[in-house]
């Protein structure tokens, strides 16, 4: 199985497209995680300048509105713009926290009909705010949708239920094996992003989102999967913790997500 790191454009939204996979591809990143409608360039052009740097791209996208029904709508607008720029997959922030179960399931059926059609993987990302907002949530949309994939951000999960998910071991399991891509940003019992992973005092943090990953990985792998790729989604400020009144961050972020590029390659 081919492993593929992308590395989020989050933090780089000023810069220009090519500039950006300039960069990205110098440091040795195989793949861009960019969310679509941030983009100032077009889709042609935004497929294009992937081909041209040999960077795959993974397009995120967001159902937003007040409704379920607004969800749907704007759900159905941004993939088809998303598909339009060629990704080799999609990655999607889906319905609401707020909204009952029957509701988030008509969304996420929306948008997996949406990648059938199309031909193109959709994967729900586990988040805060969303339907998979948490553990148990996100195991009752799995059973009620088996084709249902995930794109495992369990930094959420850890801030969500205060902990790293040790009495979550069922809910986990199942999103490992429906998991096809993975946000690898490490949380911790009170947030969703650890200051800097390279700490020594972040150690079981860390270890236990390698654990899950490797899992993903394995999982995979038996699978018979030809790739899988895993983005280091480490966010900028409010993610980022800043010093009070200066206001500038407590650690480097290109430096993270370099160290956390060579965590992943062992996976």
């Amino acid at each position: 199985m081919r492993l593929r790191i992308a590395r989020s454009k989050w933090d780089m939204d000023d810069l220009p497209l090519d500039r950006f996979l300039t960069t990205i591809a110098a440091a040795g990143f195989d793949a861009s995680d960019i969310h679509i409608p941030s983009l100032r360039e077009s889709p042609e052009e935004t497929s294009a300048l992937h081909a041209r740097h040999g960077i795959a791209l993974v397009a995120m996208i967001t159902s937003e509105g007040r409704t379920p029904e607004e969800h749907r709508s704007s759900l159905a607008a941004r993939f088809a713009l998303a598909a339009r720029c060629a990704p080799v997959h999609i990655n999607c922030h889906t319905g609401r926290d707020t909204f009952s179960r029957e509701e988030n399931l008509a969304v996420i059926r929306e948008a997996d009909a949406l990648g059938k059609r199309a031909g193109i993987t959709i994967s729900h990302e586990t988040h805060r705010g969303r339907a998979t907002y948490s553990a148990p949530a996100t195991r009752e949309l799995l059973g009620a949708v088996p084709s249902m994939r995930l794109t495992a951000d369990f930094s959420h999960w850890c801030c969500v239920h205060e902990s790293l998910l040790a009495d979550q071991e069922e809910a986990v399991s199942l999103a490992i094996s429906r998991s096809d891509y993975i946000h690898a940003r490490v949380g911790y019992a009170e947030g969703p992003q650890v200051n800097d992973p390279r700490a020594p005092e972040w150690k079981a943090e860390v270890d236990a989102h390698m654990d899950w990953w490797r899992r993903i990985a394995r999982a995979r792998r038996e699978e018979g999967a030809r790739e899988l790729i895993v983005c280091p989604e480490f966010g900028p400020a409010p993610y980022m913790s800043l010093l009070p009144r200066s206001r500038t961050p407590v650690a480097d972020l290109w430096e993270i997500t370099l160290y956390m590029k060579e965590m992943l390659e062992t996976l």
